[in-house]
């Protein structure tokens, strides 16, 4: 009697949960950016997986660093591939303008590269929010969206300085104090090649005009 009991009352907690754990794996995907950026639930969602060219500008606006890859010219590893994390803002939380922003100095390494060979890999991934912790995606996995942006590196024009600078200290504030001795400067990416990876089946290919196309509803 006491096994038949214990078995009612499992059937009737399952039945009492299941409402609740449909929700949970059927809810859109919400997660927390960086700094300042809140709870995406409060405002955005995951953009539909159909829109690669939408998940692309979401990823880049919720993410607050990524990984650089330039071609390095340091002595022993010269011509190879260097990797390097950077911080980055396309400007306000739902307000991006997609372009990645950069606040660099001569002094890294990355830039030294970057002198002799303008060309460049960036790579964002949600795995910096909460989103993939969540829902228990690995980094690696394509459930946890990433993308990959290629282009060149290049300084910002001084019509440009302001949105630049305003993107970034918005996101980085800490970098208003970095020491003037290091002689910083804007930079972004100016994006050639989009790839797209969240979901299985390979990496979408969004166009730069699709991804400059695409607004945020």
């Amino acid at each position: 009697m006491a096994g038949c009991a214990c078995g009612s009352a499992r059937a009737v907690l399952a039945f009492l949960l299941a409402p609740a754990l449909v929700a949970l794996l059927v809810a859109p995907a919400r997660g927390r950016g960086g700094r300042g950026h809140g709870d995406w639930g409060a405002a955005e969602l995951l953009p539909p997986r159909e829109n690669a060219a939408l998940v692309a500008r979401f990823v880049t606006n919720v993410c607050d660093w990524g990984a650089l890859a330039t071609i390095s010219t340091q002595e022993g590893v010269r011509g190879r591939p260097f990797a390097d994390v950077l911080s980055l803002s396309d400007g306000p939380p739902a307000k991006g303008s997609g372009v990645p922003y950069f606040y660099l100095s001569p002094m890294q390494q990355s830039v030294g590269n970057l002198k002799e060979n303008p060309y460049a890999t960036l790579t964002m991934s949600l795995a910096e929010t909460s989103f993939c912790r969540k829902y228990g995606f690995d980094p690696q996995s394509p459930l946890c969206a990433h993308i990959i942006l290629s282009g060149t590196v290049i300084k910002v024009s001084e019509a440009e300085m302001d949105v630049a600078k305003n993107s970034l200290f918005i996101r980085h504030p800490e970098m208003k104090t970095w020491p003037s001795s290091h002689n910083w400067f804007f930079a972004k990416l100016n994006i050639t090649n989009i790839w797209v990876l969240d979901y299985f089946g390979g990496p979408k290919i969004v166009t730069p005009e699709e991804y400059y196309n695409a607004t945020f509803q």
